[in-house]
C-alpha cells in the first residue's frame, strides 16, 4: 500500500530492519552454538556432564541499540560532509593528505553505476563542504552548519516527505528534553555531545578536528583531518569567524535598541539577559579571533606520519580537548 511504501522512508522502519536482521542473525548463531555443542558431547559421551545450550548472551554478533546507531549515523553524516564517505558509494572515500587531489578522488565512481558498482546512477544527493570546515555553534549563525546538514541529509537519503517524521525519531533517539523542539535536540547533541562520542570512537585520536573558542563555545567547527591544508585556518577565519563577529556586533546593536524601547521592565530584563550573554560571546569570539590569525599566517603544515597527538598539539589554543589528546597540558 502507499502507506507502508511511505514507512520504507523513515528512519524508524529502517532502524527496525536492522534491529530484525541483528536478532535473526543472533538466534541463527545461538542455534548453530548449540548444534555444535551437541554434535561433540555427543561424540565424546559427555551428555551427562555438559549441556549444549549457550545463553544468548554470550553470543558476540552486533546488537541493534537505538542510541548508539543514532549517534554512529550522525557520524556518518558527518563523514558525508566532510567528503570522508558518499551516500552514493561504499566505503572509504578520501582519506589522503592535505586536500591534494581531493575533487578528483571524491568524484571516482560517481558514474560507475553501470559497471555495478554503485547502486544509483543519480548524481550524489548529498555532497560534501566545499573546504572541510563544518561549523558547530549552539544557535544557528550560518545556512550551512552542521544542524542544517544533518536536515538536508534526512532530506538526502530518506526525501522531502518524511523529512518532519525522521527527524523527531531522532532528536528522540538522542535524548529530546522537554522544552526542546527536535531541531534544537540536535543542535545540542553536535554542539555538547557529538565530539565528546567521536573521541571515544577514535580512541583519543580524532580524524575531525573541533577547533573552538572557548567555554562559552561562541564559535566551534570541525575540520577532517586529511582535508586540513595551510591554507585552512585563513579559509576559516575569512568565511567564518570575521562574517560572526559581524552578525553578532549586528545582534547586539538590535539587542541594545530593543532595550531602549521595550515597554515593561519584563521585556528589558529578557532583552539585557540576551545581550549579556551575546556580549560574553563576542567578547570570546574576538579573542579567539587574534590567536586564529596568529596561526593562520604561519601555515601550519601537517605530517601525518607524525600521528594524530603530535599534530593536534600545534595548534593548542584552538582546538577543544587538548589535554585528553595529547594525554598534557601546558602552553605552545
Amino acid at each position: 500500500t502507499q502507506h507502508e511504501q511511505l514507512n520504507l522512508n523513515t528512519l524508524e522502519h529502517c532502524f527496525n530492519q536492522w534491529q530484525t536482521q541483528n536478532r535473526a542473525a543472533i538466534t541463527e548463531m545461538q542455534g548453530l552454538e548449540q548444534e555444535n555443542n551437541r554434535l561433540f558431547i555427543a561424540a565424546y559421551g559427555l551428555q551427562d556432564e555438559l549441556s549444549p545450550d549457550v545463553p544468548e548472551e554470550q553470543i558476540t554478533l552486533t546488537r541493534a541499540d537505538r542510541e548508539k546507531d543514532c549517534q554512529r549515523l550522525m557520524s556518518y553524516a558527518i563523514g558525508c560532509m566532510m567528503g570522508r564517505y558518499r551516500l552514493d558509494k561504499a566505503g572509504l572515500i578520501y582519506a589522503h593528505a592535505g586536500n591534494a587531489d581531493f575533487d578528483s578522488l571524491y568524484t571516482v565512481g560517481a558514474d560507475l553505476s553501470a559497471k555495478g558498482r554503485i547502486n544509483s546512477p543519480l548524481p550524489n544527493p548529498f555532497p560534501a563542504d566545499a573546504d572541510g570546515i563544518v561549523v558547530m555553534t549552539n544557535e544557528q549563525w550560518f545556512a550551512n552548519d552542521a544542524a542544517e546538514r544533518i536536515s538536508e541529509f534526512l532530506r538526502a537519503v530518506w526525501g522531502e516527505k518524511t523529512l518532519s517524521e525522521n527527524t523527531a525519531w531522532l532528536a528522540d533517539s538522542l535524548g529530546q528534553k522537554a522544552n526542546e523542539t527536535p531541531e534544537e535536540t540536535i543542535r545540542r547533541y553536535l554542539s555538547a555531545q557529538f565530539y565528546k562520542d567521536h573521541l571515544k570512537t577514535y580512541k583519543k585520536r580524532p580524524i575531525y578536528w573541533l577547533f573552538s573558542s572557548g567555554k562559552h563555545k561562541a564559535f566551534e567547527a570541525l575540520i577532517y583531518l586529511h582535508r586540513y591544508h595551510e591554507g585552512s585556518l585563513a579559509r576559516m577565519r575569512m568565511e567564518y569567524v570575521i562574517p560572526l563577529q559581524s552578525r553578532m556586533r549586528h545582534q547586539l546593536d538590535k539587542l541594545e535598541k530593543d532595550i531602549e524601547a521595550a515597554v515593561s521592565t519584563a521585556q528589558a530584563k529578557k532583552a539585557q539577559k540576551q545581550q549579556d550573554t551575546l556580549t560574553k560571546h563576542y567578547t570570546e569570539l574576538l579573542a579567539f579571533d587574534e590567536q586564529l590569525r596568529h596561526y593562520a599566517d604561519q601555515r601550519i603544515s601537517l605530517d601525518l606520519d607524525d600521528g594524530v597527538k603530535v599534530n593536534y598539539a600545534k595548534f593548542r589554543p584552538l582546538l577543544a580537548e587538548v589535554k585528553l589528546v595529547t594525554d598534557k597540558s601546558g602552553g605552545d
